[in-house]
């Protein structure tokens, strides 16, 4: 592995990461925690997924991530007749060279917006996943990598709403994070009211303030940031600790243990630090595990939440001490 971040480094990732975190929360004013949540999935080289009811800024939060990288995007609604091939692309026959020759889907931007995820059939989300996992889709045997960075911020109303399709477990792990908007508050609900008219919105004010290869250095350096092997060790046992709650028939796979450290790790660099506390495991641990947990039957009846679980968790496993 290479050699950890200096404190210059750290100093230029936390400064970047400023940056775009300030530019998107003019989108979504009032909402800064939520916004650097967002970001931390950004530069983890991962994928958001941004779950809450209808009106509070989903869709202007991960248009404002779009928009605030100099870089292509394509924006997705999805929909119950939505193709897989919309998504992926289709091979085609040209009538003028006479071959067949593949024609992108929309998926092939650095920045996806999948907007209302759930509302397309469970064949229309499958698409995503193999360009999810492994930066490319397979058309017709034929291998098609999409641009680097690449992510996509997804959207959906709460499963209890009409119209809606429960994402499948292989789905949700893809995503690194999982936050949650919420109501504004009383003052950055005045301030909407105040700056925003039909006409326009600070989301179409927005410009880029970091280009993909600034991007793409941020995530390099994340990879760098020290993790003591008490905090692993504490990772590790908390996503052991999940297989073996009564309440949970699925707990956390290594993918979900593994995406707990990189989000750590960038979460310790925004904060001009090289090395993770486990202070930052702790704060990331819901927004990583809550979404991967699959209740029990009894759980569920019992109007237990994935949340509640973690929180309990952490509860129950006290941070490590780390020597210096």
């Amino acid at each position: 592995m290479d050699q950890t971040i200096d404190d210059n480094e750290a100093a230029w990732f936390a400064q970047g990461f400023a940056a775009v975190a300030d530019n998107v929360g003019r989108a979504l004013q009032g909402k800064r925690g939520v916004v650097r949540l967002a970001l931390v999935a950004l530069f983890a080289d991962g994928h958001l997924l941004i779950e809450d009811v209808p009106g509070v800024g989903k869709t202007s939060l991960a248009r404002a991530i779009a928009g605030s990288i100099a870089a292509s995007s394509h924006r997705i609604q999805f929909t119950p007749d939505l193709l897989p091939s919309d998504i992926t692309g289709v091979t085609v026959f040209n009538q003028k060279t006479q071959e067949f020759a593949f024609q992108p889907g929309a998926v092939f931007a650095n920045v996806v917006v999948a907007d209302e995820i759930n509302r397309s059939s469970p064949k229309t989300q499958s698409a995503l996943l193999e360009v999810m996992e492994e930066g490319a889709v397979t058309v017709d045997a034929v291998r098609h990598p999409v641009p680097q960075p690449f992510m996509v911020v997804a959207t959906q109303n709460p499963v209890d709403l009409e119209g809606t399709y429960r994402l499948p477990e292989a789905q949700l792990d893809r995503f690194l994070l999982r936050v949650s908007i919420g109501y504004p508050d009383r003052d950055a609900e005045r301030a909407i009211a105040l700056t925003q008219s039909a006409s326009t919105t600070p989301l179409d004010q927005l410009t880029p303030v970091i280009d993909t290869a600034s991007v793409g250095r941020m995530v390099a350096l994340a990879e760098r940031v020290f993790v003591a092997p008490p905090v692993v060790d504490y990772v590790v046992d908390l996503a052991a600790a999940t297989r073996l709650m009564p309440e949970v028939r699925l707990g956390i796979s290594p993918r979900g243990m593994l995406a707990l450290v990189r989000a750590a790790r960038v979460k310790a660099a925004s904060e001009g630090r090289g090395y993770v506390a486990p202070e930052d495991v702790k704060a990331l641990a819901p927004a990583v595990f809550a979404h991967r947990l699959v209740l029990s039957p009894d759980a569920e009846m019992q109007r237990r939440t994935a949340d509640d679980l973690v929180e309990g968790l952490l509860a129950s496993h006290p941070v490590p001490g780390v020597p210096a």
